[in-house]
């Protein structure tokens, strides 16, 4: 029984029997299993660890898979969390029941799922997330993806792409540290001013150059203590070398935007942009 339970931990901790079964278990030594509670049955023709991840165990009974923005942020990427756990299922085929708040593809996936899988392969959950998002939240995700090496822009570009997902993938930057430097050039696009992302000045790269004196910084949730204490120290050497440093954080990027355009648009409007 200790065989069969590594074999289920090493699989992520819920399994399809069929996969067991074709390692070599018997459907004896399965059914004992289940029956002294080593392991349960969330559906018929899996069995689990009773410690195994929730989200797992409801993908199993439900007959899904995870994708979209709940299989990107178990990978890693960026992603604004807009409270739905996102999953994927085929359209042909019938689905057990779904908790509230689940958000259900049932788009032909790129990338062909293997049925012992719960989660989706990171091309599939990108192209989800194309189809399911804004165009800037998506495109965070996206950079995000690739900047962190989960796919790279050519590999991705031989795939059978939508339209839109082709469109966004061109749109991707390689310069954005972070998915909320992503929405920057999105927003500030309507100026039609030079925007530079990751230039050297004073001694640091600055997030953010627009014209040739406007600097953004975007501040993420690291920037404290020493860290805040040496941006202060830069963002002052900036201004005696005569930039003019606007720094901003999550909170005013994704739900005070419309403050941050203004003094955005007033700065270049005094024109804090341009050389002396």
């Amino acid at each position: 029984m200790v065989i069969l339970t590594e074999a289920v931990a090493v699989a992520g901790g819920v399994m399809r029997v069929a996969a067991l079964r074709h390692a070599g278990v018997p459907r004896r030594a399965i059914e004992q299993a289940v029956a002294a509670r080593v392991l349960l049955r969330p559906r018929n023709g899996w069995v689990a660890l009773p410690e195994a991840d929730p989200a797992l165990m409801a993908a199993a009974r439900a007959g899904v898979v995870l994708t979209c923005l709940t299989q990107a942020e178990r990978l890693g990427l960026w992603v604004f969390d807009d409270g739905a756990v996102h999953v994927a299922a085929d359209p042909h085929r019938h689905i057990g029941e779904v908790r509230e708040g689940t958000r259900v593809h049932w788009a032909r996936p790129l990338v062909p799922r293997h049925p012992d899988v719960l989660v989706d392969r990171v091309e599939n959950a990108l192209a989800a997330v194309v189809s399911c998002q804004p165009h800037e939240r998506a495109l965070a995700v996206w950079e995000s993806a690739l900047r962190h090496g989960h796919v790279t822009r050519e590999a991705v570009r031989l795939l059978p792409l939508s339209t839109a997902a082709r469109s966004l993938l061109e749109a991707c930057s390689v310069h954005s540290d972070s998915g909320l430097e992503t929405f920057i050039p999105v927003r500030l696009r309507f100026l039609r001013l030079p925007i530079r992302q990751q230039v050297w000045l004073g001694g640091h790269r600055v997030d953010f150059l627009i014209g040739d004196r406007l600097v953004l910084q975007v501040d993420g949730g690291h920037h404290v203590g020493a860290q805040r204490r040496s941006d202060i120290a830069h963002d002052a050497r900036l201004m005696l070398l005569g930039f003019h440093v606007i720094r901003l954080d999550y909170v005013q990027i994704m739900t005070r935007w419309a403050e941050v355009h203004d003094v955005i648009v007033l700065a270049v409007a005094q024109g804090l942009h341009r050389a002396a």
